[in-house]
């Protein structure tokens, strides 16, 4: 089976979290991520989608460290590889907005900040875990 690697950002708002930022398809709510182009690290890749999705430069938030999260499923692509099934990894990144910014979203119909209230019900494949991830992370 064919692989692909994604990654991105959980973006956070507070110190401790006040609101977290989703992207909304049309049909689920994602991230701000995409795919690793050739020679491109995840955190370069992660950083770059950020900014092409949203409009949040690297200069506008503090990345954690200490946080990197991974997830691993099957995807069909219609477009993208011809409308194959491949194995999808998911990096996602944690970091936090140091500022007030203006999205500028260009791949979604939307975004929105939701309240940082765990445990998260929003998105089971992917969303809820790395939601469990984060809140697991900073409660130590």
């Amino acid at each position: 089976m064919p692989e692909t690697k994604a990654c991105g950002f959980l973006i956070v708002t507070g110190n401790p979290i006040e609101s977290f930022l989703l992207m909304r398809h049309k049909d689920r709510w994602d991230l701000p991520k995409g795919h690793v182009d050739p020679g491109e690290d995840e955190m370069t890749c992660a950083l770059r989608e950020l900014e092409e999705e949203t409009g949040i430069k690297a200069k506008d938030i503090e990345v954690d460290p200490d946080f990197r999260f991974t997830l691993q499923y099957v995807v069909h692509y219609k477009k993208r590889m011809g409308g194959v099934t491949a194995l999808k990894t998911a990096v996602y990144f944690l970091a936090r907005l140091t500022k007030k910014v203006e999205l500028n979203l260009t791949e979604h119909q939307g975004a929105e900040w939701f309240p940082w209230n765990p445990p998260h019900a929003i998105q089971e494949q992917t969303i809820d875990p790395l939601l469990a991830a984060v809140a697991e992370h900073v409660s130590r």
